[in-house]
């Protein structure tokens, strides 16, 4: 499975553009739609939302890649769009070691929703927009349209 328009969506409204390299609130050094980089110098001088949607695409492709692996049950576009930001933000890591993942992949789909809003904090602290994001990530998982 593939991500939509409506994940790619998601990702972009929630991280925000950035020409310039920035420290997250989790303290990650990230650029453009939050890709995570190791180095600022090559970007200093800054990027193009073209080149900031090319790098997103490549870290959504690696995710792609890790949701089919680790999802072993059927999901709708909804959800696995709703997966593909979560883990965009995460890491597939995270949603490997999830009790998220148990769930769907049990079944229990209200479950693996209902989880989603526990991934709220960085830096050890709760912020408000990861509190928006992961209720947008759930209400996108249970089918509802909505990134507010």
């Amino acid at each position: 499975m593939n991500v939509s328009d409506r994940g790619i969506n998601l990702i972009q409204h929630f991280e925000g553009f950035y020409s310039k390299p920035y420290y997250c609130p989790a303290g990650v050094l990230t650029i453009g739609f939050g890709t995570v980089i190791k180095d600022p110098k090559p970007y200093l001088q800054g990027i193009t939302k073209e080149q900031a949607t090319n790098m997103m695409m490549n870290e959504i492709i690696k995710n792609e890649r890790s949701i089919n692996r680790l999802v072993k049950v059927f999901i709708n576009q909804n959800q696995f769009d709703a997966l593909i930001s979560f883990v965009y933000n995460l890491g597939a890591g995270n949603l490997q070691a999830s009790t998220l993942l148990r769930k769907l992949n049990n079944l229990d789909f209200l479950g693996a929703a209902d989880e989603f809003p526990k991934w709220r904090k960085a830096g050890g602290r709760v912020l408000q927009g990861l509190v928006r994001r992961r209720l947008a990530e759930r209400s996108l998982f249970l089918g509802s349209i909505t990134s507010q």
